[in-house]
């Protein structure tokens, strides 16, 4: 029966009563108690040390999560530094270069202003050398007066030395030459002092001398310009009567017209009634011997000036409308418009790189704020959870050192 009980020692079987039953149940619940609170109990100390195991590990996670979020902000903070950094260094050697054009533009600014000062300091130069000259000029007139005066003297020293000569060949014939004076020797002795005066007061002309018994002038001169072209021919007639006659005039005339000369001068002792020194009379120009020089100075400058005007003038019409073509033209339009496009574009250029530095240092600065300002929020959060004294990141220490780097 599956109602019996089996002994285990004599192996009886036997049926169970209530009270056995009663009993056993009563038995087994304690043993099914106390296992139970054994179990209870087992399970509790393995909940403990499951919850301290798990309080643990939480706050190793929560350490470790710590020290790597410190790591992140500050390899973050770093990263952003050194950004903030390379930008700061990008934008200095922007503003070197700046300043470098602008101390460029400024260098030659300043060397136009020294140029025009020189220039102006070279004309004033000039000026006070034009004043010395026309005033040496001025002296070296008086002195050739001067000259003049001493020559005039030698004239007549050199006269009565030809006259003292005349007189040991022919003594009674010289006192009568005397008494009455010789017109020949007077104008012959007239003639060579005019050809020495015209050799020495110029130089670089050609003094030619006509000889006696020539017709013609008595002495021709062939002006020279500074260049050694030939500007003109002067005649000269060498007169030293008591009484100025009218058939000089055409005499002279007829000579200037088959010599080809330009000009002829009468250099005489007596003047004609309406001139005074010197004059001009039928084309002819009329003078005494202390102021022939002074006058051939006058003639001999206007052949110069007109010789060189007539040089000036050869081609003038082909010139002058080369010169209109070339002015109105499109050639000298493009050049001068690309000189003052490259000015106004440096000009602009200089102007905008000034505005555009400035609007990036300000961009910069509100920049610089705004990283400043979020540095300052990672700070507190991280003192917050770390502590004061975890990492330092102290921000003002930091603006200091990029200031002096600045």
């Amino acid at each position: 029966m599956s109602g019996l009980i089996k002994c285990p020692n004599c192996k009886t079987e036997f049926e169970p009563t209530d009270a056995f039953r009663e009993e056993l149940q009563r038995e087994l619940r304690d043993k099914a108690k106390e296992w139970q609170d054994k179990k209870e109990k087992e399970f509790l100390l393995k909940e403990q040390a499951w919850q301290q195991k798990l309080q643990d590990e939480k706050q190793k996670i929560q350490s470790e999560l710590q020290q790597s979020i410190q790591k992140t902000i500050a390899a973050d903070f770093e990263n952003k530094v050194k950004i903030l950094q390379q930008t700061v260094s990008d934008n200095e050697e922007k503003l070197k270069t700046a300043r470098l054009k602008e101390f460029e533009f400024l260098q030659k600014e300043k060397a136009l202003k020294e140029k025009e000062e020189e220039i102006e300091l070279d004309v004033q130069r000039k000026l006070l050398q034009e004043r010395e000259s026309l005033k040496t000029q001025f002296q070296k007139e008086e002195q050739e007066k001067f000259i003049l005066l001493e020559e005039s003297y030698k004239l007549k020293e050199k006269e009565w030395e030809k006259k003292l000569e005349d007189q040991k060949k022919l003594a009674d014939e010289m006192k009568r030459k005397v008494e009455q004076g010789s017109m020949q020797l007077q104008g012959e002795v007239q003639e060579l002092l005019l050809e020495e005066l015209l050799k020495i007061s110029f130089p670089f002309d050609i003094i030619e001398e006509v000889g006696k018994g020539v017709k013609g002038a008595d002495c021709i001169q062939t002006v020279k310009n500074n260049l050694g072209f030939i500007a003109g021919k002067i005649i000269f007639e060498s007169k030293r009567t008591k009484e100025f006659q009218q058939e000089w005039i055409e005499k002279l005339k007829k000579d200037m017209r088959q010599l080809g000369a330009d000009v002829a001068v009468i250099v005489t002792q007596a003047l004609p009634k309406d001139i005074d020194r010197f004059g001009e009379k039928e084309g002819i120009y009329i003078c005494s011997f202390s102021d022939v020089k002074s006058v051939v100075v006058l003639l001999r400058n206007a052949l110069i000036k007109i010789y060189d005007t007539k040089k000036s003038q050869e081609n003038k019409g082909d010139k002058m409308i080369m010169l209109y073509d070339y002015l109105t033209g499109n050639e000298f339009t493009e050049q001068w418009k690309a000189i003052r496009e490259g000015f106004m574009s440096i000009k602009t250029s200089i102007a905008k790189e000034r505005d555009a530095m400035e609007k990036i240092w300000k961009a910069r600065e509100k920049q610089l704020e705004k990283v400043l300002l979020n540095a300052a929020h990672i700070h507190g959060s991280i003192e917050g959870i770390a502590g004061s004294n975890t990492i330092n990141l102290n921000l003002e220490f930091d603006e200091k050192n990029l200031l002096e780097d600045e």
